[in-house]
């Protein structure tokens, strides 16, 4: 399974991305709200204690209305346009490169693993001020345990205010979990994307040539849908701690996720390790699914054809 153009048509990939990305945020980004207070709330000892996913969108909903569902989205459409931008550019080109000349066969896991590890190892950089900002931004509101002078009445007023308190490496913090997580996740998201649309796009279209246009979108959403909760069954661990971290206001708190991960398990077990696993789920396949499908209708937009 490869494309028909290479590096001439990289910029397209980059473009079709970022559209990718605007996808996921409209979205995903309601549920990430519920999942990152989860992990913030749920977890410390004085945090509000919400009994699941629905009961904490219930109570978002009474307190702040459908905006709280979106409290810090702004940061993340500008995140998530970029991220996913590079993210499909890079694993794209890497994997050109990894391959060689592009083939219509089975998926080389030689070449999708190192080359969606090495697209989330890039991003992650770019990606962990937005995601600070973000998490920062949900985590406060009407149930919040913050004091009213760390609140933030916007993301750039979150940005500025982190950076007179922490300097401008605390734009930065959780960076090592979120450079694992990213790596790892880009990973395990590409590789089952790629062998379940391999699997099911090539029967389905033989069975159903009249209906290409409706499979694709069909196999899309599929293999999106179920790389999405592949990747985020396999780093949420990760992201419990970078939520942590990142959401902290004690300028010395660990940044080490490891650390974080054990104190979590002495304190709730493998269980809150995986907290807001519901959420997440329910959130990975919509939003994922809609990012495959913009990224994959795009790239036959802008003239890239895809095997």
């Amino acid at each position: 399974m490869g494309e028909s153009a290479g590096f001439s048509s990289g910029y397209k990939e980059y473009v079709a991305g970022m559209l990718a990305g605007v996808a996921t945020v409209i979205v995903g980004h309601p549920f990430d709200t519920v999942k990152v207070k989860l992990q913030k709330h749920n977890i410390e000892a004085n945090g509000i204690k919400y009994r699941s996913g629905l009961h904490c969108t219930i109570r978002i909903l009474k307190t702040e209305g459908v905006k709280g569902l979106y409290s810090g989205a702004t940061s993340s459409f500008v995140g998530m346009a970029f991220e996913s931008s590079l993210a499909f550019g890079i694993y794209s080109q890497t994997k050109h490169v990894l391959q060689g000349k592009p083939e219509s066969g089975k998926p080389q896991l030689l070449a999708i693993l190192p080359s969606g590890a090495f697209a989330g190892g890039i991003i992650s950089f770019i990606l962990c001020p937005s995601e600070l900002v973000k998490c920062r931004m949900q985590v406060q509101g009407a149930d919040s345990i913050l004091q009213s002078s760390s609140r933030y009445s916007s993301p750039v007023d979150c940005a500025v205010k982190t950076v007179k308190s922490e300097g401008l490496t605390g734009l930065f913090r959780g960076g090592g979990a979120m450079f694992f997580r990213e790596s790892i996740g880009n990973a395990v998201f590409f590789s089952t994307y790629e062998y379940v649309r391999y699997y099911m796009h090539k029967p389905l279209r033989d069975a159903s040539s009249d209906l290409t246009h409706v499979i694709d979108v069909g196999v899309g959403i599929v293999s999106g849908g179920l790389g999405g909760i592949a990747c985020w069954s396999a780093v949420l661990p990760l992201d419990v701690a970078k939520t942590i971290i990142q959401t902290s206001p004690e300028k010395n708190h660990t940044r080490n996720p490891v650390q974080i991960l054990k104190l979590i398990y002495r304190r709730s077990g493998i269980r809150g390790c995986y907290t807001g696993l519901g959420p997440t789920i329910v959130r990975a396949f919509p939003a994922n699914a809609s990012a495959i499908v913009t990224w994959e209708l795009a790239m036959k937009i802008l003239g890239i054809k895809r095997d």
